[in-house]
């Protein structure tokens, strides 16, 4: 059913975002991988073409706005449409409370969850048509707060926002728009969130990917608009 598509994925060198990559060029899908750290776009690349399909990575700052208009017409000469846009980019704050939380910290999150999945969107509409689908990864921060981490939280909630205003815009379009808000995943922002953090408690990106997936596969007459998903052990 996915055999052949197109899909671009932010955030697609770690984490959900690789995860998933992974999992749609296991169904046949071509792939646009975006993020910012040269060296591990060249590594998912090179893995991601040994599967046989079509991958091509490119490195973009989704917080800056030349930096996505330049990726975007780099990406046009390989690929004249976009099947599937996953946005995965995100970052954290540390624990901090709002009074001790720094002004570059807390602009830098909200540009990178909020302001970047809003750039990428923006460019990635004119080449999506009917059929299309939109999965915006969030958190299940997105309706929760937790102390220490009003950034993160602020950013979560804000796109979600964001994506459910988008699923009303872009509903008559045939364009279907999932939010997926995980809870605890063992990805590399609990460096950043809670390094002690127990892991071992958490689901895998693999199982979130496996959830996208599945969504992305439902007949065209129907679709998942939020998919809350939870280690079986409950919140942390």
């Amino acid at each position: 059913m996915l055999n052949g598509r197109v899909a671009l994925i932010t955030g697609a060198t770690q984490g959900i975002g690789l995860a998933t990559a992974r999992a749609l060029a296991d169904e046949g899908c071509n792939l646009i991988l975006c993020g910012r750290d040269r060296k591990r776009l060249a590594a998912a690349e090179a893995e991601l073409c040994n599967k046989g399909i079509r991958a091509v990575a490119i490195s973009c700052d989704v917080r800056d706005e030349k930096s996505v208009a330049a990726m975007f017409a780099k990406l046009q000469k390989s690929f004249p449409r976009i099947d599937i846009l996953i946005n995965s980019a995100g970052i954290a704050n540390a624990f901090r409370s709002v009074a001790q939380l720094d002004t570059g910290e807390w602009n830098d999150v909200l540009a990178t969850n909020l302001t970047g999945t809003f750039l990428i969107t923006r460019a990635a509409l004119p080449l999506m048509s009917r059929g299309g689908s939109i999965v915006n990864v969030l958190s299940m921060s997105s309706k929760r707060a937790f102390p220490n981490l009003a950034a993160y939280n602020a950013s979560k909630f804000g796109a979600l926002g964001f994506t459910n205003t988008l699923r009303e815009e872009v509903r008559s379009e045939g364009i279907r728009v999932v939010a997926v808000l995980p809870g605890a995943t063992d990805t590399p922002i609990w460096g950043t969130l809670w390094p002690e953090a127990p892991r071992h408690k958490m689901m895998r990106s693999e199982s979130v990917a496996q959830a996208i997936v599945a969504a992305l596969k439902l007949p065209p007459e129907s679709t998942v608009e939020e998919l809350d998903l939870m280690p079986t052990g409950g919140p942390l």
